[in-house]
């Protein structure tokens, strides 16, 4: 496993650990299959680890400070986890110092820690960036030790490059993908500008991007891809990344067609963002041990050939382009 460097956060694995599939939002998974993951991505050299205190209402968090107790203890981990988005309205007045200080101490105490390693505001929305008391009250959290380093997790490029403006902001969380190629554009150059972290989320486009997905793919009453398509439920840019699932899928097979045989589609989409050398770490999340086995192993994977890149981008052109750029 290769390393990189994270903003202040210091060396995590280029290859991290995504857990919101053990939290909540993607069917039902039983504390030993959530368990086995944690465990399986320690195993496989995984050493970041994301989560968020509304993944299963803080279940993600208990279940990584479990399984992770004495690496956490050691040091030999480093756990990200994210807050904002227990509030009730989500709105910018919410993220007030007193806010902010409650969802802290219970993230610290969900996850055994003294001190949390890196917070992320968990997508706020846009009129947070404008609100410089927010990240003042941050800073006031971690003068007091409860956090190490804080940053953002945000859907839109523009947030990303309003975020990074506060010296404070060690990392930014952003989607990146092959179906998601707007942060390429101006984003992870001003974050490498600033020695910021970037952290990408939903590299496979919520499983599009495995090749594992069909037409007749039927998901459960509580997995995101069955009840948030539209953006019902949360941004609809987290669900397959925000494209369309049947012109997703039409992508993939264009994509199948245009790259060597030799190459999974999910060591492709992982390989395409670790060539961007302003990424700092990928999280893909799983609960089959096989796949985080095997999205680790991307670490050491070849990277992408100018032919590989060259089939990515037209497939995103002609596919993909219209539905996402113009948005996030």
């Amino acid at each position: 496993m290769n390393h990189r460097t994270l903003g202040n956060v210091g060396a995590v694995s280029e290859v991290g650990y995504g857990s919101w599939q053990i939290g909540s939002d993607w069917g039902d998974v039983s504390e030993a299959e959530a368990v086995e993951a944690v465990e399986t991505a320690r195993n496989a050299g995984i050493d970041f680890f994301d989560t968020a205190d509304v993944y299963g209402d803080g279940r993600s968090e208990q279940i990584l400070g479990d399984v992770l107790e004495d690496d956490i203890a050691s040091g030999d981990v480093t756990v990200a986890t994210k807050a904002g988005r227990r509030l009730d309205p989500h709105v910018a007045d919410g993220y007030d110092e007193a806010n902010l200080r409650r969802f802290v101490n219970r993230s610290r105490e969900n996850l055994g820690m003294e001190t949390l390693d890196l917070v992320q505001l968990h997508c706020p929305p846009t009129d947070v960036y404008y609100r410089p008391e927010t990240f003042d009250a941050l800073d006031d959290l971690a003068d007091e030790g409860k956090i190490a380093n804080y940053g953002v997790s945000v859907e839109r490029v523009e947030e990303g490059l309003k975020a990074i403006a506060y010296p404070g902001v060690e990392t930014v969380q952003i989607i990146f993908n092959p179906f998601r190629q707007r942060p390429a554009e101006l984003f992870l150059e001003e974050a490498a500008a600033r020695d910021v972290g970037v952290i990408c989320r939903v590299p496979l486009a919520s499983g599009l991007l495995t090749g594992a997905l069909s037409r007749d793919a039927e998901f459960p009453e509580d997995d995101h891809r069955n009840y948030n398509r539209e953006g019902d439920a949360f941004d609809v840019g987290e669900t397959f990344a925000g494209v369309p699932f049947e012109t997703g899928l039409d992508a993939v097979d264009a994509l199948e067609d245009r790259i060597p045989d030799d190459r999974a589609l999910p060591e492709f989409a992982l390989r395409w963002i670790l060539d961007h050398d302003a990424v700092s770490t990928v999280i893909p999340g799983s609960t089959t041990p096989a796949h985080i086995e095997s999205n680790a192993a991307a670490s050491e994977a070849a990277p992408l050939s100018d032919a590989e890149r060259e089939a990515a981008n037209a497939v995103y052109d002609e596919y993909v382009r219209e539905h996402v750029h113009h948005r996030w």
